[in-house]
């Protein structure tokens, strides 16, 4: 029996004739409750991630231990439908006020260079989070920068294919202000101290830090005057100032001028003092003598008026610019060591003038303690361009015969230039773009080994000693890159840049620029 035809309903007002099944398909009625079903539980597993389980399945995985803290925060960091941006790691990391910033790019070249002139903002400067990858999990350090995201503007290859020479190295950087030949002062330490290990002898000077890192600045009381007594050391005979003659000032006349910084004319042994004639002699001569000083400072105001800042320094202002704070706290110190004297002074004025220069010595020291503070060093330069120019050049040769009898017992050692002693370095550091930990080297390597621009070893415990142009003060003895091409390549130890480099500044700052915002 055929099937009765279905009749046709009306759809909408129009009335028109359609079949209701054709817009109420039966067929379809189940895909529609398994859509809802499945569309419920998706939402309630997401709305069960999002408050119970603190959006985890959203997640692009677990945060370092860095960041640990704000795993349930995502808006810390995160804007919605945004990238990460700078401005939210700053939020936590620039906390210091600092106008240049701690993390910022400037800083990255600020970083151990001091070099302010690249302090300049670039215009492809990347931000933090495409080098420091998070959600990689609590294990990985953040800081480990892949060497292929250093590369997209650092265009080295890498570290065993194209990178550069040490700067030091490639410059062939000298220090030449001290007159010392290291084998000869080896042999005598390992002489003097029955040393069997060469290297034993290194060390009796360069003594390593608390860490190991790095090493402790040279110092004269410390590492020299043990061999270098002072108390045979004397000056010759030199003319004593007098009406047109060019000289010295005696103890006596040093005493009765009175200047700021004479305190110690007070403490100083007038039995030290020989005097014949028109003449004086001083013995001993000690590391540093005030009375050298100050005579050689006199000598340095009548060859040169304008030494400004210089006058307060011991020695030269020839510096790197990285050591200009050292010239200003030396400068700072020699100011307030005038305060303290003039602080006995009973006058009114004296006392009123004094507690200004106080306030101001305080306002120049909280802005010293800033260390990006750009510092000019040339402040402290004496050059010849400065020289008096009413001088004649017979009696510029006269004041110059004095400074060099003066300082006679300085240049066995020193070099004086300019009528000042040449600053001699003290700390040993000369890497200045990268971070050198010697305690993870010397496990497996020898000091020798890397440092053997000098031929220590060839002439140790021998009575002859290699010429000038091997071995003098000026020689770094630093190991080309080379050397670390033997360690440090693809199977061995590691060679990655950070390694040696270090994207930020050093945190021990941190307290410096809290102390600057007091």
């Amino acid at each position: 029996m055929a099937a009765k035809p279905k009749r046709k309903g009306f759809f909408s007002r129009l009335r028109l004739p359609v079949a209701k099944e054709y817009v109420y398909p039966s067929s379809r009625t189940g895909m529609f409750l398994v859509g809802g079903v499945g569309a419920a539980l998706v939402l309630g597993l997401f709305a069960f991630n999002a408050f119970v389980q603190e959006g985890a399945l959203v997640s692009n995985g677990p945060l370092s231990s860095n960041h640990a803290s704000f795993g349930g925060d995502c808006q810390a960091c995160h804007t919605p439908f945004q990238a990460v941006t700078d401005d939210k790691c700053s939020v936590c990391h620039e906390k210091y006020g600092d106008e240049i910033g701690v993390h910022t790019f400037e800083s990255h070249y600020l970083y151990r260079s001091a070099d302010f002139t690249r302090v300049v903002p670039q215009p492809n400067e990347p931000a933090c989070f495409n080098c420091h990858n998070e959600h990689v999990g609590r294990d990985a350090p953040i800081t480990e920068v892949a060497d292929a995201l250093c590369l997209q503007c650092h265009e080295y290859g890498s570290f065993n294919d194209g990178h550069p020479e040490f700067q030091a190295v490639a410059d062939s950087l000298e220090d030449p202000n001290l007159k010392f030949p290291h084998t000869l002062h080896v042999n005598e330490v390992s002489d003097r101290e029955d040393l069997v290990d060469i290297e034993q002898a290194c060390l009796y000077c360069h003594n390593a830090d608390d860490e190991g890192k790095n090493f402790q600045p040279i110092s004269f009381d410390q590492h020299c005057d043990t061999c270098h007594l002072t108390t045979s050391v004397a000056t010759p005979w030199i003319p004593v100032a007098s009406g047109n003659t060019v000289g010295v000032l005696t103890l006596e006349s040093l005493r009765s001028d009175g200047r700021p910084g004479s305190l110690w004319t007070y403490y100083t042994n007038p039995g030290e003092f020989q005097n014949r004639g028109e003449t004086v002699r001083k013995t001993p001569v000690y590391h540093q003598d005030r009375w050298v000083i100050a005579n050689l400072q006199r000598l340095r105001r009548l060859l040169y008026p304008s030494t400004g800042l210089a006058d307060l320094l011991l020695a030269s202002g020839d510096v790197d610019t990285r050591e200009a704070r050292a010239l200003y706290d030396e400068a700072l110190a020699t100011l307030r060591t005038y305060a303290e004297e003039l602080r006995s002074s009973p006058e009114r004025t004296v006392q009123r003038e004094l507690s200004q220069v106080e306030d101001l010595l305080a306002v120049v020291e909280r802005r010293l303690r800033d260390p990006y503070a750009p510092l000019d060093e040339t402040k402290f330069a004496v050059s010849l361009a400065e020289r008096d120019t009413s001088l004649t050049d017979d009696e510029v040769d006269v004041y110059e015969s004095v400074v060099a009898q003066l300082t006679q017992p300085c240049q066995q050692c020193h070099y004086v230039e300019n009528a000042t002693i040449v600053r001699a370095k003290a700390d040993q550091r000369t890497l200045i773009r990268a971070e050198f930990d010697h305690s993870a080297h010397i496990t497996t390597t020898r000091c020798l080994d890397c440092h053997n621009a000098i031929p220590i070893r060839e002439f140790n415990a021998t009575e002859s000693t290699p010429p000038p142009a091997q071995d003098h003060a000026g020689i770094q003895n630093l190991p080309s890159i080379e050397s670390c091409f033997t360690c440090h390549d693809n199977g061995k130890a590691a060679n990655t840049c950070v390694t040696c480099h270090l994207f930020h500044p050093d945190k021990s700052q941190h307290s410096n620029l809290l102390l600057y915002l007091e």
